[in-house]
């Protein structure tokens, strides 16, 4: 649908994944992870930077993904979310 969820840098030292996330939750992943920092080259009030090899643990990393990519979604028109949903 032309938007962007998730950006992966892979040819990077350290991987490293862009997440679209709430501003609140932003504030308070950062405050609360080393891994997480504000988004890298992103707008860093609704992008956060997740470090692949630090203290983020992978089934809340997984989280982060799906509701990154929820975010995303809930701003789509209703014909394009019918259209992701295959109908």
């Amino acid at each position: 649908m032309g938007k962007m969820f998730a950006l992966l840098a892979q040819d990077e030292a350290t991987f490293r994944i862009n997440l679209k996330c709430a501003p609140a939750d932003a504030e308070m992943l950062v405050s609360e992870y080393k891994a997480i920092i504000p988004g890298y080259h992103m707008n860093k009030k609704h992008w956060i930077t997740v470090s692949l090899m630090g203290d983020v643990p992978e089934d809340m990393l997984v989280d982060l993904i799906n509701d990154s990519y929820d975010l995303v979604v809930s701003k789509l028109t209703k014909a394009n979310k019918a259209l992701l949903a295959g109908q």
